[in-house]
C-alpha cells in the first residue's frame, strides 16, 4: 500500500514538472519543446484525474495547431473534448484540425456541435460551409496544373518561393535543409531556424542546385519569407529572434544587393509595440507600397494585411494603412503577393475554404469594395497553402503548401493557368456579291483594347480575344458603307471559337433590302418588315454622311401607271417609317419605279437562281421564255425595295 501511494505520488510530480516545463516553452512560444513536455506529462496523469487530463490535452492541442501540426492536434483536442475540458472552443479547434486534415465529415459534425453552444461564432460558421463544399471543389477543379517541385524542395521544409523582382532565371526560397546555419533544431518547429537559399536557372530553362545566400541576411535567426523591388536590388525579409526568456515577434528588414552579395540588414518597420508581429513582406508593382501580414493593433481580427509607404514622397513618409474590411476578417490573413493583373493574393482562414490556409485573389472593384476569390483546387488543399510568387505578366509560378505531409512540413510545389485561347473569325463581304479583301476592322473593347487588322485575300480574318471582354468593331472598305458589330466573351474556361460577318452595302450601286413586306395591293408596311428596317436606321446612324434614294419596284402584271403609283407609295412608306425611327427627312429620297426598271441579275444570284445567267435583265420578254415556276420567282424578285447612295458628304463640312 505504501509502496503504491508512492508510486502515484512520482507520478504525479513527474507530470507536474513536465507540465510546467511545458508551460514555460509555450510562453516563449517555443510549442515543439511544449508540446512534447505536455505529452510527457499527459501519460503520467491517471485516466481517473479527467479534468487534468483534459487541461493538459488541450495545452497540447493548442501548441500542435500554433505550430500548424493538424495530425497531431486532432487527437489533442479529442482528448481535450472526450475529459470534459470546459471551453467549447476545445471542439471548433477541433473541427479547425479535422478540416485541415481532410476529414470533411467528421469536421461538419464537430462544427455543428460547437455551434449549438455558439450560434454567432463567424469563424465556426465559415468553417463549417467550407467542410460542407470542399468535397466539391475537390470534385471540380480549376485549369491550374500543380506539381511538386523536385530542384527547390530539400530534405525539411521548403517555403515562399520569390523571384528575384522580374528575374525569373532566380528564384529565392526559405528552407530549414541541413545546409542552414546551426546545428541546433529549433524550439518551435523542431527543425533547423529557416535560411534563404537561392536556386538558378540554366540557358536551357533547368533549375541548378540550389544554394545558401552567404550573406548577413541569414544568421542563427529564423530568415525567410522574403520579396523584391521589380528591379531586385532591394530584398525584404522576414526574422523572426530566438530568446530563451521571452517571447519574440517577427520583423521585416530590408538588405540592398550589392554585384553578388547583399549588405547587413536593417529594420524597416518600427513596430507600435512590441507584442505584435510583423512578416511575409510583398512589393507592390509601383515599388512604393510595402505590403506585409501584421497583428498590430488597429487591426480587424487575427493577422491582417497591411501597408507601409516606401516610395520617395516625402508628404507619404511613414504612411501605414490596414487594407480594411474589403479583404481582412477575423481570422488570419497572410502573406500578400501580386498577380500579373495588379490583383492582390494572399492566404487565409477568415473565408470559406479547404482547410487551414487557403489562397484567394482580391480584385479592387472601386475605391472601397474588393471582389474576393477562392482560386480553388489543385492549388489549394485541406493542408495550408500560401507564399504564392507569380513569374512576370503570367498565371504561372510556385507556391508553398504543407498538403499530405504527417509532419506538417512544406513543400515548394509550381503552378500553371494553361492559357484560355478564344478566337473571333469572319468574312468582310459585300451584301449582294462576294467577298472584299481589302476591308479593314477596327475593334474597341473595355479592357483597353484600341486595334485595326485588314482581312485575308478571301475576305477572311481570324484574331485572338479576351475572356470577359465586350468589343465593339467597325467594318470597313473603301467604296462601301461601314457597318458595326458587338461582341461579349465569355469567361468560360478552355477554347472558345466566335463568328462574326461584316455584310457591307455598297455605295456606288443599288442595294437590296430583304425582308421587306406589304399588304396585298397597299403601300402599308407589314410588322414583319420592322427587323429589316430597323437594321436600316442603324446603318443610317453609322454612316451619318451619306444621303440615300429609296426605291420601290413592282412586277410586270397589272396597269403600269398604277404600278408606279403603288411603287411611290411604297417608297415613301420606308421614308415616312426611317423619319419616324430619327433619320433627317432631307437624307432620304422616295423613288417609285414601277415596273419600269427589272432586276438585273448578279453572279450572286446565279448561285440560288441556277436557271438564270449573271447578266440577264427580268423583262417581261425574258419571264414569258420560262415555266410557270420560274416565272413567278423571276417576279418576286422584280418586286423589291433597295437603297442607293447618292452622297456622301451630307453635312460633312458644316
Amino acid at each position: 500500500m505504501i509502496l503504491a501511494v508512492c508510486v502515484l505520488l512520482t507520478a504525479a510530480c513527474g507530470s507536474e514538472k513536465a507540465i510546467k516545463k511545458g508551460d514555460q516553452y509555450a510562453a516563449v512560444m517555443e510549442y515543439y519543446e511544449a508540446a512534447k513536455e505536455y505529452k510527457k506529462g499527459y501519460r503520467k496523469i491517471s485516466p481517473k484525474e479527467r479534468a487534468q487530463r483534459a487541461e493538459v490535452a488541450w495545452k497540447m492541442g493548442e501548441c500542435y495547431r500554433k505550430s500548424y501540426n493538424a495530425v497531431m492536434a486532432v487527437g489533442a483536442y479529442q482528448n481535450a473534448v472526450r475529459y470534459g475540458y470546459p471551453d467549447s472552443t476545445a471542439m471548433r479547434y477541433l473541427a479547425d484540425a479535422q478540416l485541415v486534415k481532410g476529414d470533411y465529415k467528421a469536421a461538419q459534425k464537430s462544427y455543428e456541435a460547437y455551434l449549438e453552444k455558439a450560434p454567432d461564432d463567424r469563424m465556426a460558421l465559415i468553417g463549417l460551409e467550407s467542410a460542407k463544399q470542399s468535397a466539391e471543389w475537390k470534385k471540380n477543379p480549376t485549369r491550374y496544373i500543380v506539381k511538386k517541385s523536385k530542384e527547390l524542395n530539400g530534405q525539411r521544409s521548403d517555403y515562399c518561393p520569390a523571384y528575384v523582382g522580374e528575374d525569373t532565371t532566380m528564384i529565392v526560397t526559405t528552407s530549414t535543409r541541413k545546409e542552414a546555419t546551426g546545428d541546433e533544431l529549433s524550439s518551435i518547429t523542431g527543425q533547423k531556424s529557416a535560411d534563404m537559399f537561392l536556386t538558378k536557372r540554366d540557358e536551357k530553362g533547368k533549375w541548378q542546385k540550389t544554394e545558401k545566400i552567404e550573406s548577413d541576411i541569414n544568421g542563427e535567426f529564423e530568415d525567410g519569407a522574403c520579396a523584391f523591388t521589380p528591379d531586385g536590388k532591394i530584398m525584404y525579409f522576414t526574422r523572426c529572434a530566438i530568446d530563451e526568456q521571452y517571447p519574440r515577434y517577427a520583423t521585416i528588414f530590408k538588405s540592398n544587393r550589392s554585384d553578388a552579395s547583399w549588405t547587413k540588414p536593417e529594420q524597416v518597420v518600427n513596430a507600435r509595440d512590441t507584442l505584435s508581429a510583423y512578416a511575409h513582406p510583398a512589393v507592390s508593382p509601383c515599388g512604393e507600397w510595402l505590403y506585409f501580414t501584421s497583428n498590430m493593433p488597429g487591426g480587424h481580427g487575427g493577422l491582417d494585411i497591411w501597408r507601409l509607404y516606401i516610395g520617395q514622397s516625402r508628404a507619404m513618409e511613414g504612411v501605414l494603412e490596414n487594407l480594411g474590411k474589403g479583404i481582412n476578417t477575423e481570422g488570419d490573413e497572410q502573406f500578400p503577393a501580386f498577380g500579373p493583373k495588379k490583383e492582390i493574393f494572399f492566404s487565409s482562414n477568415g473565408y470559406p475554404g479547404m482547410g487551414g490556409l487557403d489562397i484567394y485573389s482580391a480584385t479592387l472593384m472601386n475605391d472601397t469594395i474588393w471582389e474576393i476569390k477562392n482560386i480553388g483546387a489543385p492549388v489549394n488543399s485541406n493542408g495550408d497553402d500560401f507564399g504564392i510568387t507569380f513569374a512576370p505578366g503570367l498565371y504561372r509560378g510556385f507556391f508553398s503548401s504543407n498538403r499530405g505531409d504527417a509532419r506538417g512540413w512544406d513543400h515548394i510545389y509550381s503552378f500553371m493557368l494553361p492559357e484560355t485561347v478564344h478566337t473571333l473569325h469572319g468574312w468582310i463581304y459585300e451584301k449582294d456579291g462576294y467577298e472584299l479583301p481589302d476591308g479593314v476592322i477596327y475593334m474597341i473593347g473595355n479592357d483597353g483594347t484600341n486595334t485595326s487588322f485588314g482581312v485575308m485575300k478571301d475576305g477572311s480574318y481570324s484574331v485572338r480575344v479576351t475572356p470577359g471582354v465586350e468589343y465593339v468593331m467597325l467594318g470597313t472598305c473603301k467604296g462601301y458603307l461601314n457597318t458595326m458589330q458587338e461582341l461579349k466573351t465569355t469567361l468560360d474556361e478552355g477554347e472558345q471559337s466566335y463568328q462574326i460577318d461584316f455584310v457591307l452595302a455598297s455605295a456606288a450601286k443599288p442595294v437590296l433590302i430583304d425582308n421587306i413586306f406589304y399588304e396585298y395591293n397597299k403601300a402599308t408596311l407589314t410588322a414583319s418588315s420592322t427587323a429589316a428596317l430597323d437594321e436600316l436606321v442603324k446603318l443610317l446612324e453609322l454612316n451619318s454622311n451619306v444621303t440615300i434614294e429609296l426605291s420601290a419596284h413592282c412586277d410586270n402584271r397589272g396597269g403600269e401607271s398604277y404600278n408606279q403609283r403603288l411603287s411611290q407609295a411604297r417608297a415613301e412608306s420606308v421614308v415616312k417609317y426611317l423619319v419616324e425611327k430619327g433619320i433627317e427627312q432631307e437624307r432620304l429620297t422616295a423613288v417609285g419605279y414601277g415596273e419600269g426598271t427589272p432586276k438585273t441579275v448578279t453572279k450572286k444570284m446565279t448561285e440560288q437562281y441556277t436557271f438564270l445567267k449573271e447578266g440577264d435583265v427580268l423583262t417581261e420578254q425574258f419571264i414569258k421564255s420560262l415555266n410557270k415556276e420560274e416565272q413567278e420567282l423571276c417576279h418576286q424578285l422584280n418586286r423589291r425595295t433597295e437603297f442607293q447612295v447618292l452622297r456622301t458628304t451630307y453635312r460633312l463640312y458644316e
